[in-house]
């Protein structure tokens, strides 16, 4: 049995070239049923485009929170007990410089909010201002709160259908500003949906070019828009389709956007790229679209596996926001990979030569394979310690920041200055002090509320506690902590707490939430960090069948991610050119940036290393020569590689130019670990690192031989 394995080797490969795998012979039939597969196409996407338009308007803008928490808990106790005076009731902030809550003028304003609030369906009650509660000392501020009647999705929902009735009801001399976690979060999304809008007019033009130069013709350079477009409305459709079964956070939206046109293009490129060479070597149109779909649409299904898993790893998150955003970029994934293996070899089989029509003036057809990049590769394998040397330590210089990475929840920094929600929080801290929006609920048996009650008062981060509220045998108490909210003092203070309150207590509130869903990250954390590297590394091996270089290639990917989580350190953190990108340094990186934007680079470096490992093992199964295939792996497949990563750095680095910070942070990490992968990684250590391994690259033990499927990339 291993002697007929091993009859199967490099050298023998071109016995088979004949015969096409199960992915070419897809390809052929649906280049064979064009219509049909067209068809079949265009139905699925008018029937989910139905859906597409209500997306918008669907999704939900909280559930950042961790799902099972203490405080989660205790707020859906102040939900049921105290009529939704929870952490995502609505608070409206009336203030005056001139006038106090006595002035007819104040009480007509405070009237006319109470009266909105009334006539919102989400909310469950509405709570008059108190005086040593809700009125300030010098009784130029007073709070109005809405009680939440619904979730937390629909109260951000409600936050944002009152902000415009409420913005009415002020004058030249009162404010009105809607604020609290419901008015953040709808003053968040907003600016979000704007900045992505502006980064989509801003990308655009660069990408069209960007394709247009590697395609050489309007009609290829179509190919990968016509998939973008496919995938990202059936994944809205289906977006919409999942909202009515459980909220989804629409943050899912932006992410399938940028990934249905990311891998859309790259995908685009590496299968229509084989597609032309096999025309140019002079095979008709249905056995190119054979030979493309056999190796390079092979690569494009194990890529997009790839993705998949990796993603999939955020679902360990305990918590609604992450697990909707891999959800929505999953959907994307799947709908642009079903795409690229069925209608792109149909349309490629109709269009055959005519894939090279409306060429520009300025590009060049030819794009499969660059001399330049062969050069490169000649001269790496020639000094191969030396640029190894180099690459790594430019690499470790880059990531050794990393060390000093601080993570926290974002600040109210993150809403754009003069929204209402900042306006709003920035008036509670100067008028209630710094504390005031971090409001801490604590909810405890009534027969512990006088040891609960010592407790906070005694606690030397609490400022000042509210008078206690009585709902049948449950107390709620309401404490102002000292320092910032979103500061360390808070914090540790809340861990105080829950140390020295009675059994049964729970400490809630937005503060207490923000640091319940950051431990809850922190824990979780090396667990998805070590299920993507497993998973990356076991498919790996199952497409290249080479357990060396499917370790290799993996420890490449985490160090081109550590080095762009480095330079995002010294820009976030340590605020370098923070005037130049428009935002206000927190001092720290927001806490879901690790384990979420981990992933999503993992994700797209594991696509450009199965693009280029694919083609060199390609080459390795035809030659068994580890220069020839080393050289010849980056000369062919470097040019699709550098034109796909154009593309993606192009998006990315769009949303640092605009909107709230983290959108900042997802754009300038994606777009540099991309950056760092695609050049310094991919065209400078993996052709060292192949040239030291040499043929012990693709070492397979025969132990794994006898139960791993024979995987290749020829055809």
């Amino acid at each position: 049995m291993r002697s007929a394995r091993k009859a199967r080797g490099p050298v023998a490969a071109t016995a088979e070239q004949g015969f096409a795998g199960r992915v070419g012979r897809a390809g052929g039939w649906a280049a064979d049923h064009a219509r049909i597969v067209m068809l079949v196409w265009i139905g699925v996407t008018l029937a989910l485009g139905a859906f597409a338009p209500r997306v918008e308007h669907a999704l939900s803008g909280a559930g950042w929170y961790a799902s099972g928490s203490e405080s989660v808990q205790a707020r859906q106790v102040v939900q049921q007990r105290f009529r939704g005076q929870g952490s995502y009731a609505l608070q409206v902030v009336v203030s005056s410089s001139r006038l106090t809550v006595s002035d007819q003028a104040f009480a007509g304003t405070v009237g006319e909010v109470r009266r909105i609030l009334s006539g919102e369906p989400a909310v469950s009650q509405v709570i008059a201002p108190r005086p040593g509660v809700t009125i300030s000392p010098d009784r130029h501020t007073a709070v109005v709160v809405g009680g939440s009647a619904r979730s937390p999705d629909d109260m951000v929902r409600a936050a944002k259908d009152v902000q415009g009735p409420l913005a009415a009801a002020a004058s030249e001399d009162i404010r009105v500003d809607l604020t609290g976690a419901a008015g953040m979060w709808a003053d968040f999304n907003e600016a979000n949906k704007s900045a992505m809008l502006k980064s989509e007019v801003l990308s655009w033009p660069v990408t069209l070019a960007i394709l247009l130069l590697a395609f050489g013709s309007v009609v290829a350079a179509g190919l990968p828009l016509m998939l973008t477009i496919v995938g990202l409305v059936c994944a809205a459709g289906m977006l919409y389709l999942g909202t009515l079964l459980f909220d989804i956070s629409i943050w899912a939206m932006n992410f399938a956007l940028m990934f249905a046109l990311a891998l859309g293009i790259d995908y685009a490129l590496f299968v229509v790229a084989r597609f032309r060479r096999a025309l140019e070597e002079g095979s008709d149109a249905r056995q190119a679209v054979v030979t493309a779909m056999e190796t390079a649409g092979k690569a494009v299904a194990f890529s997009g596996l790839t993705v998949l898993v990796s993603l999939s790893a955020v679902m360990l998150v305990p918590s609604p926001a992450f697990r909707s955003m891999a959800l929505g970029i999953m959907l994307a994934v799947v709908f642009v990979l079903a795409a690229s293996l069925t209608l792109l070899p149909a349309v490629l089989g109709m269009l055959g030569r005519r894939v090279n029509r409306f060429r520009p003036p300025f590009t060049r057809g030819r794009m499969h394979r660059s001399g330049r990049l062969a050069s490169w590769a000649a001269r790496t394998w020639r000094r191969p310690v030396l640029t190894g040397l180099a690459g790594v330590g430019l690499v470790a210089a880059l990531a050794w920041p990393v060390a000093g990475l601080e993570t926290g929840m974002p600040s109210i920094t993150v809403v754009p200055e003069g929204e209402q929600a900042r306006q709003g929080y920035q008036q509670l801290q100067q008028a209630f002090g710094t504390g005031a929006p971090a409001r801490l609920q604590i909810v405890v048996p009534s027969g512990e509320a006088g040891a609960a009650v010592r407790v906070v008062r005694t606690d030397p981060g609490v400022a000042s506690v509210q008078p206690l509220q009585r709902s049948g045998d449950t107390t709620l108490i309401q404490a102002v902590p000292r320092g910032s909210p979103s500061g360390d003092e808070v914090s540790a203070t809340i861990q105080r707490l829950r140390s020295d309150l009675p059994d049964g207590a729970l400490l809630g509130g937005t503060a207490a939430e923000n640091v319940d869903l950051e431990q809850k990250l922190t824990e979780v954390t090396p667990y998805v960090i070590g299920v993507v590297l497993l998973l990356g590394f076991l498919l790996l091996l199952f497409a290249l069948r080479a357990p060396v270089v499917a370790a290799v290639s993996v420890l490449l990917n985490v160090l081109a991610t550590l080095a762009a989580f480095g330079i995002a350190k010294w820009i976030f953190q340590e605020g370098v050119g923070h005037e130049l990108l428009g935002f206000e340094p927190q001092g720290y990186l927001d806490a879901w940036a690790p384990v979420f934007f981990f992933a999503m680079l993992f994700a797209l470096a594991m696509d450009y290393t199965v693009f280029l490992l694919a083609v060199t093992k390609e080459q390795w199964d035809r030659s068994a020569d580890a220069r020839e295939a080393t050289v010849e792996g980056l000369a062919t497949s470097g040019k699709v590689i550098t034109a796909a990563a154009g593309v993606m750095i192009a998006v990315f680095f769009t949303f640092a130019l605009s909107g709230p910070l983290p959108p900042k942070e997802m754009g300038v990490i994606l777009g540099l670990g991309v950056l760092i992968d695609a050049s310094i990684v991919r065209l400078l250590l993996m052709p060292v690192v192949l040239r030291l391994l040499g043929r012990h690259a693709w070492w397979l033990p025969a132990s794994l031989d006898r139960v791993l499927p024979d995987v290749r990339f020829g055809h």
